[in-house]
């Protein structure tokens, strides 16, 4: 379930109306689960084959009315896109278009502050460890970067990060938050789900004080394994979400 290395990636979406609206609904839904931020934080998702070009949300505008029309097209090789009118915020350019550039396997990127995965991240030590299904579903799967030097506004930084990913399919980012690689939203958004709810179980399981049962890295592998079968859960439970926005948010899909 690691996110694969490969020089030429084969998978190309395109800029797609099922895309739009796949990326639309991952925003609505992270500000309906009381994970958005202001008018902060980002979500992206490449739509070449090399991953350089790719949407991302316009700048400070709020998650919670995102449509698929609003979505920005970025190149990463382009830096003049800073001097536009509507040019992304700082660090928006510096974390996705470098991790796009750099990672192009890493199809969708999603970006937030989330309580708990926030909360396990400001601790010295920020492993996730495996002490149930789904704080072991994660096993094996986790970059740490562990260097925090403020607002992620700089090439160098999201270099930094491209590092620390690696060909993981999280980053956890030390006194900051986490970042989610996936092949589709879908994936991404249920991999984002499944860790701020491994998060909260650990920090939870931390706070009684007691010792905490620690899987064996055997049996945490072999649950990590075990979570293979259950790929496709993913898109079912994103179709469910999107059809509870079709009901309570029809604004949605513009």
């Amino acid at each position: 379930m690691n996110i694969a290395a490969h020089p030429h990636p084969t998978a190309t979406s395109g800029d797609t109306p099922q895309l739009r609206e796949d990326l639309a609904a991952a925003f609505r839904l992270c500000h309906r689960f009381g994970w958005s931020e202001s008018v902060a934080n980002h979500f992206s998702a490449a739509v070449s084959d090399d991953g350089r070009t790719f949407l991302i949300n316009p700048r400070w505008q709020h998650f919670a009315t995102i449509t698929p029309d609003d979505l920005q097209v970025l190149d990463a090789d382009d830096p003049t896109v800073m001097e536009r009118p509507d040019a992304p915020d700082p660090s928006a350019w510096a974390v996705h278009a470098t991790l796009h550039r750099e990672l192009p396997q890493a199809r969708v990127l999603l970006h937030c502050h989330s309580p708990y995965a926030t909360a396990l991240a400001c601790l010295k030590d920020p492993k996730l460890l495996p002490i149930d299904n789904n704080t072991a579903r994660f096993f094996g799967r986790i970059g740490y970067d562990l260097e925090f030097g403020g607002i992620s506004d700089t090439n160098e930084e999201g270099a930094h990060l491209a590092r620390a990913f690696g060909t993981n399919s999280v980053l956890l980012m030390a006194n900051h938050g986490v970042t989610i690689a996936g092949n589709t939203v879908a994936e991404a958004f249920e991999d984002l789900y499944y860790f701020e709810r491994a998060a909260q179980t650990l920090i939870l399981a931390r706070s009684t004080g007691q010792a905490l049962n620690v899987l064996s890295d055997e049996v945490a592998q072999n649950t990590a394994d075990g979570w293979k079968a259950y790929l496709g859960q993913g898109d079912r439970h994103f179709d469910y979400l999107k059809s509870v926005l079709d009901t309570e948010d029809p604004g949605w899909r513009g």
